[in-house]
């Protein structure tokens, strides 16, 4: 079942993409809603009982939060910083879950040490390289840090797991994750930079966003 729901996601995918290049109107607020609720629908029907799953399907639920509040930020623009605010703070929320749910998985060891510096060191660059990319995070650069280190700690926390273990499943979270930064990091120039709201933008960020989340989703069908 949840193969099935994960190819019908990427054919979702593959109509919404096209449509919010077109622009935001309400068949591409449809279409993303009902691409993000098929990647939870992934993770639920996977039935999995490992310890990590509870951890993941409220991710993914924070994510299809994030998608919606993310979304409401074209729609009411002069509420502009308070939705994107709203769509970091529970993405980030997310990322908690995420690391949380591999720690009771996995166990907790010495390189998370190593991870969580990574994280920091991959914050600290993407705040050094916000003048060099032409970028302006403004008011919003707190929020923006505080997200990226726990993005990025999603990233090498899972990386080093899958060096240790070497499980399928950890390796379908780490690329999921690396995805996830990726589009991160083009949807930063979208967001906070100009002229970066290209169609091969768009299709970058959400041809790297969904297919991560849903690999995140995926990976519970591995732990039974």
């Amino acid at each position: 079942m949840s193969i099935i729901l994960f190819l019908s996601g990427m054919i979702v995918l593959a109509f919404y993409i096209p449509e919010k290049i077109r622009g935001y109107t309400l068949k591409a607020a449809f279409l993303k809603t009902a691409v993000s609720m098929l990647f939870v629908a992934v993770a639920v029907t996977a039935f999995s009982s490992a310890r990590i799953a509870p951890f993941v399907i409220m991710g993914l639920i924070f994510g299809l939060l994030g998608d919606i509040w993310l979304d409401l930020k074209y729609v009411f623009p002069s509420h502009d910083n308070t939705f994107t605010y709203a769509g970091f703070s529970v993405f980030g929320i997310g990322h908690i879950l995420y690391v949380s749910g591999l720690l009771f998985q996995y166990g907790a060891g010495i390189y998370l040490f190593a991870s969580f510096a990574l994280a920091g060191i991959s914050t600290a660059l993407v705040s050094f390289l916000e003048k060099p990319m032409k970028l302006a995070y403004g008011k919003m650069k707190p929020i923006v840090l505080i997200y990226g280190f726990l993005l990025f700690s999603t990233v090498f926390v899972s990386g080093a797991l899958l060096i240790l273990h070497r499980a399928p499943a950890l390796c379908m979270v780490f690329i999921g994750s690396a995805l996830f930064a990726v589009s991160d990091l083009v949807l930063s120039g979208t967001y906070f930079g100009k002229g970066k709201d290209r169609p091969v933008d768009i299709i970058c960020n959400y041809l790297t966003y969904y297919p991560g989340q849903f690999l995140i989703a995926y990976s519970l069908t591995l732990l039974k």
